[in-house]
């Protein structure tokens, strides 16, 4: 260590902020935060570093501090600073999987659409979903018992759907914003957890075609109950509290991390996001810097909650998200939380193993 590094650590304030590691020609290396930076910094360059913390203290030749007035706004920054210079030895979130969602239009004649892009444009979406196919068989589920508009909207010949129920007729009459507010209060409530009002729906449509003798009409609509059975069948129901939540656990080892965020709909594992990597620094500072970084990525929803490990700084995460964020002490949240450590803890190991097969084919 060159002497105006030494003499810079000497230096270092007792206060929340951001620093950033720079090489000999000046490049960017890494990027932290820390609501205290003189033990944070220092604790870089007077503890014994192994793995990808060891070559990033080999390669610092200079470092600037930006001080901020508290953790959260340090932690702000710090995603900031990240997503802008890319640097080499954070953890990086490329956009390697791309999720879908469902989505209600903002607009005079609100369709119903699959989208993997999520705008400010005033629309709701819904998701994420595993698959596209999953998210297609939903949409026209919901096309077929609740339609919204389905054509261009302009009144005049009325289209195909219109004529088979899958469209609610702007093209053929004129519908006001109370027929379109229930349709889309009833899809919403499908998509918060109502499946059992839904079946309800079908199955009464049902019985009134039976009862009318619409016998074809009435196996149409049998058809529909089949189709809901399919579209829920997959998501096991793991929590009876039909909430919509993320859940986060992680593993660490030798400054390796498996991350895994559950994504739980109605009770139902969705999907999942897991991810191994080498890291730097203090893993649970880094999970922090993660979870900003992925609910910050455009085209990843804010779940209403998301449920953490007790090493997080839920309270950080919360004022920083703008979310419910918190620990689950018993009951079936934090058996599943468990559940999704030993996912985490299995991923690191199969890591670790493809690692060591990888060092003896060299050999």
């Amino acid at each position: 260590m060159d002497a105006k590094l030494k003499q810079k650590l000497k230096t270092l304030p007792e206060l929340p902020g951001c620093y950033i590691y720079r090489d000999k020609k000046g490049e960017i290396l890494y990027i932290g935060k820390s609501k205290n930076l003189k033990q944070r910094v220092k604790s870089y360059f007077t503890k014994t570093q192994i793995g990808k913390t060891a070559r990033l203290v080999h390669n610092i030749h200079d470092f600037e501090l930006i001080i901020t007035d508290s953790e959260q706004e340090a932690l702000l920054l710090e995603m900031t600073l990240i997503m802008k210079y890319q640097p080499p030895y954070n953890v990086m979130l490329k956009d390697e999987i791309r999720y879908t969602y469902l989505k209600i239009t903002n607009e005079t004649n609100p369709h119903l659409e699959l989208t993997k892009e999520i705008e400010k444009d005033g629309a709701s979406y819904f998701g994420p979903y595993a698959s596209r196919h999953t998210a297609t068989a939903t949409q026209e589920l919901l096309q077929k018992i609740y339609p919204l508009c389905y054509c261009n909207g302009k009144k005049g010949r009325p289209c195909f759907y219109y004529h088979i129920g899958m469209c609610i007729g702007p093209c053929a009459r004129d519908v006001t914003k109370e027929e379109y507010d229930a349709q889309i209060k009833k899809i919403s409530n499908f998509l918060n957890g109502g499946q059992k009002e839904v079946r309800r729906d079908i199955e009464n449509r049902m019985n009134k075609q039976i009862e009318n003798l619409e016998f074809e009409r009435a196996k149409e609509t049998h058809e529909l109950l089949n189709v809901l059975e399919r579209v829920t069948e997959k998501q096991k129901v793991m929590s009876r509290d039909f909430g919509h939540r993320d859940m986060i656990h992680f593993a660490e080892q030798d400054q390796f991390c498996a991350i895994q965020i559950f994504f739980v709909r109605n009770g139902a594992i969705v999907g999942r996001h897991a991810k191994v990597f080498e890291f730097v620094g203090d893993v649970n500072e880094m999970v922090e810097t993660f979870l900003m970084t992925f609910y910050n990525h455009p085209n990843h929803l804010l779940p209403k909650e998301l449920l953490v490990p007790e090493q997080l700084d839920t309270k950080l995460l919360a004022s920083s998200l703008g979310i419910k964020v918190r620990v689950p002490k018993k009951g079936e949240k934090k058996a599943l939380l468990e559940l999704i450590h030993e996912n985490a803890k299995s991923a690191l190991d199969a890591h670790f193993k493809m690692l060591e097969y990888a060092e003896k084919k060299e050999e």
